[in-house]
């Protein structure tokens, strides 16, 4: 970024000499900032699909960890279903204490399960956010770049293309600040 912002200010010292070139120069100067702004959104939103990727990994964590105890309990009560226990009024006890762990058990993992997948699909609308603020990124840095080739040749053509791949990019990433 330090790079182009020091070819941004060589460039502006042509533009300087030459006056006709200084709608050029700012046009590259708003590009640079452009670039800035809708980078720091890409990282912002990578940075939110990371912290969403994680928080369902942690509620999948916590599926697995309830359907590990969920299945102990199970196990206990058929065990405790083919064995003749000596104090059958302790065994009755005890079956509807762990069938009662059985139900709490299926629904906190249902309760996990379902938050993982909400969570998912934040991810997925993270993802789908960072992309667009790529790309929107990556068309303005090649319009700057395109730009930047007037300064150079002296032909107008590249400053028309290089707007319009500009608000090509602009419009790409304000696609990205819509998606929720």
């Amino acid at each position: 970024m330090n790079e182009e912002l020091h070819q941004v200010h060589e460039q502006a010292e042509v533009g300087h000499h030459d006056p006709g070139l200084a709608p050029v120069s700012v046009t590259m100067a708003v590009l640079a900032v452009l670039v800035a702004v809708v980078s720091l959104l890409g990282h912002r939103a990578h940075t939110e699909e990371l912290l969403f990727q994680n928080r369902a990994s942690d509620a999948w964590a916590e599926y697995q960890a309830q359907s590990i105890r969920l299945h102990g309990y199970e196990q206990f009560l058929d065990q405790l279903s083919i064995l003749d226990p000596k104090d059958s009024g302790l065994a009755d006890k005890l079956r509807v204490k762990y069938s009662g762990e059985v139900q709490r058990y299926r629904d906190k993992r249902n309760e996990s399960s379902t938050e993982a997948k909400e969570f998912q699909n934040e991810v997925a609308v993270a993802a789908h956010r960072a992309n667009r603020f790529d790309l929107g990124e990556v068309c303005l840095e090649a319009a700057l770049v395109i730009t930047s080739m007037t300064l150079l040749t002296r032909r107008r053509f590249y400053w028309k293309l290089g707007s319009g791949l500009a608000v090509a990019g602009i419009v790409i990433a304000a696609t990205g600040l819509g998606i929720r």
